[in-house]
């Protein structure tokens, strides 16, 4: 006797390519960027640097600042030292000492630059003065435009969600069900989350590898709040791309599940996204998820253990293919 099963939803409206040769290790990582490099641009035409620093990991973005205000201290300090420390009116005498002068040179470059002033040394000369006046005005630009990144990144809506690094495949309602799970780690509330899966199938036809896109339904797509965190499955059924299929051969077609979340944060007022995936390497077959709740000891409070997002146990798993004769 064979068991029917429904067409599963293929798509090719993901933006990615169908070519599998053309890919790299994976489509999008596991902090939801894109796993591409762009060339074929000079290196000013493909970054943005706006989009850049506002995207920028905290302490890159405060090492670039500090690298930045060093450098431009060291190039105007090279500066006056070209002219001559002559021309600072209240340079202690230095003498043979160059080193003395350029440090001199650069503790009065970083008082220009930031307009600080304390008056202890002052430019004599036009050069002297003209290149005060230069970082001066340097100083009030940079630093409203780090004033504005600053907000920019203090206040630009983010998810601020967590995803268990791992997948797990587990049996769930008589079928076999593929789980992740996420959930919000900061004092944030989102509510009206909704997600979408889509999966990636790596498959060798007519001797060539392609890669074949479906939508993949998750047992629940929408939650009124994401108070808790929740645990996304989906159902290895009929209607799924995995249905029939064994372990050994979800491995061979090198599948991908690409995750996107949205969802609407009150804090900010604004409808707040976030992405990530799954490689095949990133499932542990045959285990289940450990609770992330529990109630408070003097059971007045929900706490919500976002360590244990991670932890799971292994569980005996039966072979279910309810397989086609």
């Amino acid at each position: 006797m064979k068991t029917s099963r429904a067409t599963p939803n293929q798509v090719n409206n993901t933006g990615f390519t169908s070519i599998s040769n053309t890919e790299g290790a994976r489509l999008t990582n596991a902090d939801g960027s894109l796993n591409m490099r762009k060339t074929g641009l000079p290196p000013w035409e493909l970054i943005s640097i706006y989009h850049t620093l506002i995207h920028m990991n905290r302490r890159r973005f405060f090492l670039f600042i500090f690298l930045f205000y060093t450098v431009v201290n060291i190039l105007f300090a090279f500066g006056y030292v070209l002219i001559g420390v002559e021309h600072l009116e209240g340079v202690s005498n230095t003498g043979s000492d160059s080193m003395s002068g350029f440090l001199q040179a650069f503790f009065f470059s970083s008082q220009t630059l930031t307009t600080v002033g304390y008056g202890h040394i002052s430019p004599i000369g036009i050069a002297a003065n003209s290149l005060a006046a230069a970082e001066s005005f340097l100083g009030i630009l940079s630093f409203a435009l780090v004033t504005g990144l600053l907000y920019g990144r203090f206040t630009r809506p983010k998810a601020y969600l967590i995803f268990s690094q791992q997948a797990v495949i587990t049996m769930h309602k008589g079928f076999r069900a593929i789980m992740f799970r996420f959930a919000s780690s900061k004092n944030n509330h989102l509510t009206d989350v909704e997600v979408q899966l889509s999966l990636a199938f790596h498959v060798r036809e007519n001797d060539k590898l392609t890669t074949k896109f479906f939508s993949l339904k998750p047992e629940m797509s929408k939650i009124n709040s994401l108070a808790l965190s929740w645990t996304i499955v989906h159902v290895m059924n009929e209607e799924s791309p995995f249905w029939g299929m064994s372990w050994a051969e979800m491995q061979n077609v090198q599948f991908e599940l690409l995750v996107f979340i949205k969802g609407f944060d009150d804090h900010f007022s604004n409808q707040v996204q976030q992405r990530t995936s799954y490689t095949v390497n990133d499932v542990i077959y045959g285990a289940k998820f450990l609770p992330t709740f529990r109630r408070s000891d003097d059971g007045k409070t929900t706490i919500l253990e976002l360590d244990k997002i991670n932890q799971y146990e292994v569980v005996p798993l039966v072979e279910e293919l309810t397989a086609i004769e």
